[in-house]
């Protein structure tokens, strides 16, 4: 017999080698190579990497000769859910759906494929908790359980099989870590093992037109478990965002090829599972009832909507070598650019002070138009003198202390005089077109003249 080909694989990244090492030569983790044997071939394990290749013919085309059919959505029961979605569910899709444990991935998910259950037919493949565990969870949630197909079954095979046996129109797989295939010796959750199994779940979905929603661990630094392959193999990603011991859930998608990047949907849990909120502005906003020293309201832009913010700024007198600077939703590398900024071009000094910033509500905050209200922030802390709570600041701060324009400042602006704002710092090239509005608009070119006006 012939000696099985053995390969070394990182657990991160999916780099192989001939032989192991303590650290990965690709993306430099430690620690993360282990031993696997190389895959079986087989008749199934062909093309396992094809997506739409695998559903049409390979003919070369001119482009403009390509037909153009609207692309059908199916809506999933949860506004917010369509929203993130971009419109709603696409039939053929793969949706890959990462949180961390306990922040309502498998409720969301037995919500939306109950609300399907009663218009298509829908089957809910659990990997990891039982029939039992499963129904007890829509009891708990007083959802319909007459219409909804579940299964217990872990090997990718038979979850197939029996899909075409059952032809569903909507799939989920809770969690593809749990999914094994028989092709591979390994254990369930290896690389080999979710490459596999989720590749032959991107081709079924092709092949039938059947939408799959996937639910995929997360490690310690908040990224979906396996190797970024995985992200790539399937249509849209999705991630759960928001504390455990807080009543609002962030969804937001990082990958959406049907739809807008960067889409945010916002859920309150409730004892009935988990409810879209259309207004989340008023919510991140709802303590915000009068003026105190550390706080200011920006204006966000979050996928193709605006979301207004509170942040709240602690500047305090540090009795340590190196002040702390401690940014909770926020990327702690700019706050520390911005207290530079504000020293240098503003005459603030905060060299001997500890800075803490939070973002309300627990909401991770990626654009830079948050510069500039996180920057008054903390002049208000600093000096202990309250912004008016009438007041809203949008802006990017550059180096040489000048404030650029953001997109959709127009947009931001009739959000925020919809929630009742009357005054606006925003920078002097988001001001060139014209506000019809009734807020009090002040714009600013650099980092001084926006102090001068507070």
């Amino acid at each position: 017999m012939t000696k099985a080909k053995i390969f070394f694989v990182c657990q991160s990244c999916g780099s192989q080698a001939s032989k192991w090492a303590g650290q990965c030569g690709d993306c430099g983790a430690w620690n993360t190579i282990s031993e696997e044997p190389a895959s079986i071939s087989s008749p199934t394990s062909k093309n396992r990497f094809s997506g739409y290749a695998a559903a049409t013919d390979n003919q070369v085309t001119l482009l403009s000769e390509v037909t153009l059919n609207e692309t059908p959505r199916l809506s999933c029961g949860l506004s917010e859910l369509d929203h993130v979605l971009g419109g709603g569910l696409v039939t053929g899709s793969v949706v890959l759906i990462g949180g961390d444990p306990g922040i309502g991935k498998s409720t969301l998910l037995l919500q939306t494929m109950a609300e399907l259950s009663q218009q298509l037919k829908v089957l809910y493949v659990s990997g990891e908790e039982s029939l039992q565990q499963v129904r007890l969870r829509a009891q708990r949630l007083r959802l319909p359980e007459e219409k909804l197909l579940i299964l217990a079954e872990t090997q990718i095979e038979k979850i197939i099989a029996t899909a075409e046996k059952e032809k569903p129109q909507v799939m989920v797989v809770d969690s593809i870590q749990t999914v094994f295939t028989d092709l591979l010796q390994t254990a369930p959750g290896a690389v080999g093992q979710l490459r596999e199994s989720t590749a032959q779940l991107v081709r079924f979905a092709k092949q039938t037109n059947i939408a799959i929603f996937l639910v995929g661990h997360v490690t310690k630094e908040g990224t979906l478990a396996g190797p970024r392959v995985l992200e790539h193999m399937v249509d849209t990603v999705l991630y759960f965002e928001g504390r455990t011991d807080s009543r609002f859930r962030m969804l937001r998608a990082v990958k959406n090829r049907f739809g807008a990047v960067n889409e945010l949907g916002v859920f309150a849990m409730t004892e009935n599972g988990l409810k879209g909120i259309s207004n989340p502005s008023a919510i991140f906003l709802q303590n915000q009832q009068q003026a105190v020293s550390g706080s200011a309201v920006i204006v966000s832009w979050e996928g193709s909507r605006p979301l207004l913010i509170e942040l709240q700024a602690l500047v305090d007198e540090s009795h340590l070598g190196n002040p702390r600077r401690v940014a909770l939703g926020l990327d702690h590398n700019r706050l520390a650019m911005l207290l530079a900024v504000l020293h240098r071009h503003g005459g603030v000094a905060s060299y001997n002070q500890d800075v803490f910033i939070n973002v309300v509500g627990g909401v991770k905050v990626t654009e830079t138009a948050a510069d500039l209200g996180l920057l008054f922030a903390v002049i208000s802390s600093l000096r202990d003198r309250p912004l008016p709570n009438d007041l809203i600041v949008f802006g990017e701060v550059g180096l040489a202390g000048e404030i650029r324009p953001v997109q959709s400042g127009q947009e931001r602006l009739r959000e925020a005089e919809k929630i009742g704002f009357k005054k606006a710092i925003i920078p002097k090239g988001n001001a060139s077109q014209k506000f019809s509005g009734e807020l009090e608009i002040m714009p600013v070119a650099t980092l001084e003249e926006a102090l001068q006006w507070i």
